[in-house]
């Protein structure tokens, strides 16, 4: 797939999740931290690789990561599970982006989206 191509399908997901999931909030930063709606944020990061569960298990995962002081979700977007070949997409069970990340936001928390398309993450290709 030429990069270009990448780079739509990348742009078309985050305009998607940005419309599905977005509440517009104000971001900015000084010297000190990030400023997220007027409120100074700490972001503390862990990752989830929601295809390496099952989405019974995503709102438990989540919930133990809030409880363990993480503010933030951060997950690669597993192309090799979505695009199976050449304009043919996957989004269901394990592969439910939209689901997982729904859960995140549910759960007040933030999300790191890693669209890639390369996973450093010690997966099958």
């Amino acid at each position: 797939m030429g990069s270009c191509l990448i780079g739509t399908h990348c742009l078309v997901l985050a305009l998607f999740l940005q419309l599905a999931f977005g509440n517009g909030g104000n971001v900015s930063y000084d010297s000190r931290s990030l400023i997220i709606d007027g409120q100074r944020k700490l972001l503390i990061s862990t990752a989830i690789h929601y295809p390496r569960s099952v989405p019974a298990m995503w709102p438990g995962l989540v919930q133990l990561a809030k409880d363990g002081g993480a503010n933030v979700i951060e997950s690669y977007v597993f192309w090799n599970g979505h695009e199976l070949s050449p304009d043919n997409y996957y989004f269901e069970g394990r592969y439910d982006l939209v689901k997982f990340v729904k859960i995140i936001q549910e759960a007040g928390m933030y999300m790191i989206l890693r669209i890639g398309p390369f996973v450093a993450a010690e997966i099958g290709r």
